[in-house]
C-alpha cells in the first residue's frame, strides 16, 4: 500500500531534507522508522529538497509499506518513534493513495513563504525563525519590484551555481508580499522552483526595499541572466514550505 504523508519539521539543526553523511536529516528520521515498520529498508519520496535550516510547515512524502495498518496507528508509529528520538519532525496526516502517486512528480504547484523580521532590536524568541534585518523596509517599494518576476522567465539570475535543474524557466505564478506589525511575509506559488530561487528572490526585494535598488532594477537584473547580479542569498531561517498541491 502506498499512502501520502504530511510532515511538519523545524529545519534549525537539520541538514534538509535529504540524507546526508555528516548529520541528521528528516529522510534519514523517517526512513529509519520505515525500516522498522517494512522490516527492510525503504525510501521515502518527497515534494521537495528542503535545504539546511528551512523549515515546512506541509512538506509531502509518499511511502510503500508491506504491512496492513489503520491509518492512525501509522501516523503514532512514526510520531512516538520521532519523539523517542528527539526529531524535531512530525508527521500531520496520513492518506492511502494510489500505487501511481509520486509525491514529487504529481504534485502541481508548491507554496513557500519567506519572514523578515524588521525592526531594530533582534529577537530572540524568533531567532532561526525569520531573517531580522534593522533598516527600514518599503513594501510598496518591494510590491513594485515583484511584479517583475511574475510569469514564465528564464530565471538563471536568481538560479544557485549547485543548481541541478535541466532549464532555468520556471513560471512564478504568485509572489505577495504583506507586512504585519514588524513581520513582512513572501507568499512565492509556482509548480516548481530552482535551487535557492526564493531566497535570492526575497534577497534582492529586500535591497529593493531598503532604497539600495529601484523597483525597475529587479526587470533588469531578470533579463541579466548572471547572478553575480542580483542580491544576496536571504537566510535558511526564514523559509517555510507550507503548501503542495495535487
Amino acid at each position: 500500500m502506498r499512502y501520502k504523508l504530511t510532515i511538519e519539521y523545524d529545519g534549525t539543526n537539520l541538514l534538509g531534507w535529504q540524507r546526508q553523511l555528516n548529520g541528521p536529516s528528516v529522510q534519514q528520521y523517517l526512513e529509519e522508522i520505515l525500516e522498522k515498520l517494512n522490516g527492510f529498508h525503504s525510501e521515502i519520496v518527497s515534494a521537495g529538497r528542503t535545504d539546511a535550516g528551512v523549515h515546512a510547515l506541509a512538506q509531502v512524502a509518499h511511502i510503500d509499506l508491506t504491512r496492513d495498518m489503520e491509518l492512525w496507528k501509522i501516523r503514532e508509529a512514526f510520531n512516538g518513534n520521532l519523539l523517542a528520538l528527539e526529531a524535531p519532525v512530525s508527521v500531520l496526516e496520513v492518506e492511502p493513495v494510489d500505487k501511481n502517486f509520486n509525491a514529487r512528480f504529481s504534485a502541481k504547484k508548491r507554496a513557500y513563504i519567506y519572514r523578515i523580521l524588521n525592526r531594530r532590536a533582534p529577537s530572540p524568541v524568533l531567532k532561526n525563525r525569520v531573517w531580522w534585518t534593522p533598516h527600514p523596509l518599503d513594501l510598496n517599494l518591494m510590491r513594485q519590484g515583484a511584479r517583475h518576476l511574475l510569469g514564465h522567465h528564464d530565471f538563471t539570475s536568481f538560479r544557485a551555481a549547485a543548481c541541478q535543474a535541466k532549464s532555468p524557466v520556471k513560471t512564478l505564478d504568485k509572489l505577495d508580499i504583506s507586512q504585519n506589525g514588524d513581520e513582512f511575509t513572501f507568499y512565492v506559488e509556482a509548480r516548481s522552483f530552482l535551487h535557492h530561487q526564493v531566497r535570492n528572490m526575497v534577497g534582492t526585494l529586500k535591497m529593493v526595499g531598503e532604497g539600495r535598488l529601484m523597483p525597475d532594477n529587479v526587470k533588469t537584473i531578470l533579463e541579466a541572466r548572471d547572478r553575480t547580479v542580483a542580491g544576496p542569498t536571504a537566510p535558511a531561517a526564514g523559509l517555510y514550505l507550507v503548501k503542495v498541491e495535487y
